[in-house]
């Protein structure tokens, strides 16, 4: 059985480091998404920097990546518009995981 159990730990070892590095990309991509989103905003600085952690808090409303959208949408208003906010997402979130991928 041992081989069998070394194995499920493996399985196991691999869905958790998986999940970190998504969850950390995620966490990445909404930063960029937020600092994106600032500067269309005319935010710079600690301001630029505030909204973005903003954005990264509104990840934890619930699953999956709408309640970012909303708020970004929201927040950018006429600005943009929501075909934009979408393709920027999904552009950031490849960036995202090259940068996690590099540091890990």
């Amino acid at each position: 059985m041992t081989t069998f159990d070394d194995r499920e730990n493996a399985y196991e070892n691999k869905f958790a480091h998986d999940e970190e590095l998504r969850f950390k990309a995620e966490a990445r991509r909404n930063r960029l998404l937020g600092l994106w989103a600032a500067e269309l905003m005319g935010k710079t600085g600690e301001a630029a920097a505030d909204y973005a952690r903003s954005v990264v808090a509104a990840d934890f409303e619930e699953a999956g990546d709408e309640d970012v959208f909303r708020k970004v949408a929201g927040d950018l208003g006429s600005l943009t518009d929501d075909r934009a906010i979408r393709a920027k997402m999904a552009e950031l979130m490849v960036e995202a995981r090259r940068q996690v991928m590099d540091e890990a």
